[in-house]
């Protein structure tokens, strides 16, 4: 009788044992689920911010910096994100990685150059830091020392930075419009925060900033020689009069019925948008489309005299026939989404002509993505067309068939002949 009583209370130890071990198994894996979750948003928010585009370099390993990024302050060169102890973030914790984010430092107070968005970062939410950190954390280690910025005197002078932050720096987290609706403002904290979409499309002045009162109205971008279009003004990019469906194909495969992106932004297509959900997708689109400002035509107006514009816009359209009308349209009508219309094209008429003088010298694609992953591209006609007959064709496409742009030189189709290819 007693050894039956201690068989069964031996047993009865045996399966709370048992059933303990079950139940911290199934708490690790809810645990190691958890992780996963946070991980694979990370890498989610981390595409959204482009942060490849930077700390990746040419022929380089993922995020371990070196990136070479000219300015007109001299180069700066991009940081090891990659969680090596020496040379990475590996000794970083998550409040490091968001005093950085958020406020433009360092964890040791050191000031950042505004190379990097934090203007725009500091917009970002602690949680999405952490899953943001999570997942660098868990990508593999790249032992490879930062490189020295080469700027020039006095600009290699951290200190400089305090007067930059004093006018354009203004710290603290997205704060949603309570009068917006919620796919509104996560539009807004996608596009003014992590997708740091301000940072080309701002007029940037000789300090390297820009006013708030001047966010999101177009630029040149420094050193690179495109110009960003204003998203806010309806004769460049604003999107008011745009579906939001020709909106979101834009965004995600790069092309759509009334555009095509090149250049810079074919690149911040690639590498970041076309992952975004359909969700992010669409409450980008619905903000972007809600910021746009109604705006008149421009006026018709030529730079040149009006004999020398005619003769210029009679050989542009010798060349338009010969070269392009194939596949832009006699009319200018285009076959969209591949071959995008010329005619009452916004791209075409705005103020800077710099983005269509560079289109026909230089050709290009569109980026590949999963929408459209074999995209329609243009030649290049540098080495085919002079500097007049470059200016010519810009010229006659910027004022046919309605378009209320101005003529263009063969000064500045010379200038941008040189320019850089991205």
């Amino acid at each position: 009788m007693m050894g039956s009583k201690l068989s069964t209370a031996l047993i009865s130890i045996k399966l709370l044992a048992l059933a303990a071990l079950t139940t911290a198994a199934q708490a690790q894996d809810k645990a190691q689920d958890k992780s996963s979750d946070i991980i694979a948003r990370g890498e989610y928010l981390a595409r959204a911010g482009d942060c490849t585009a930077c700390h990746t370099a040419p022929e380089g390993r993922l995020f371990a910096g070196g990136r070479a990024m000219p300015t007109p302050f001299g180069t700066l060169y991009t940081s090891n994100i990659t969680p090596d102890p020496d040379t990475g973030i590996g000794k970083w914790s998550a409040d490091d990685f968001y005093k950085t984010m958020h406020s433009g430092r360092f964890p040791d107070g050191g000031l950042i150059y505004p190379a990097m968005p934090f203007a725009s970062y500091t917009k970002v939410t602690r949680a999405d830091s952490d899953a943001i950190f999570a997942y660098l954390r868990s990508i593999a280690p790249v032992n490879q020392k930062n490189k020295p910025h080469e700027l020039r005197f006095p600009y290699d002078n951290r200190q400089l930075i305090l007067g930059w932050r004093t006018l354009f720096f203004s710290e603290g987290e997205f704060k949603p419009d309570p009068k917006k609706s919620a796919e509104w403002n996560r539009g807004a904290y996608l596009v003014e925060g992590l997708g740091h979409c301000g940072m080309c499309h701002s007029p940037i002045n000789a300090l390297g900033g820009t006013s708030q009162s001047d966010a999101f109205k177009g630029g040149l971008i420094p050193m690179q020689n495109w110009y960003a279009p204003s998203l806010t003004s309806n004769r460049e990019a604003g999107l008011g009069d745009w579906s939001i469906k020709d909106i979101t194909d834009l965004l995600q495969t790069g092309v759509s019925m009334r555009g095509v992106v090149y250049g810079p932004m074919a690149e911040v297509v690639h590498n970041s948008l076309q992952y975004l959900n359909d969700e992010d997708t669409k409450a980008m689109a619905v903000y972007l489309k809600g910021i746009a400002e109604p705006s008149p035509p421009p006026p018709a107006s030529s730079t040149l005299p009006t004999t020398e514009s005619s003769l210029l816009i009679s050989l542009g359209k010798t060349v338009y026939d010969k070269q392009c009308a194939s596949c832009h349209g006699t009319q200018g009508e285009g076959k969209p989404p591949h071959w995008p219309p010329l005619a009452n094209n916004q791209s075409i008429e705005m103020q800077s002509a710099v983005n269509p003088i560079r289109m026909v010298l230089n050709g290009g694609y569109p980026p590949g993505t999963r929408g459209n992953p074999m995209p329609y591209g243009m030649p290049p006609f540098a080495g085919l067309l002079s500097d007049n007959e470059i200016a010519a064709v810009v010229s006659y496409i910027r004022t046919a068939w309605g378009n209320r742009g101005t003529p263009v030189s063969a000064r500045e189709a010379n200038e941008l002949r040189s320019a850089p290819l991205n």
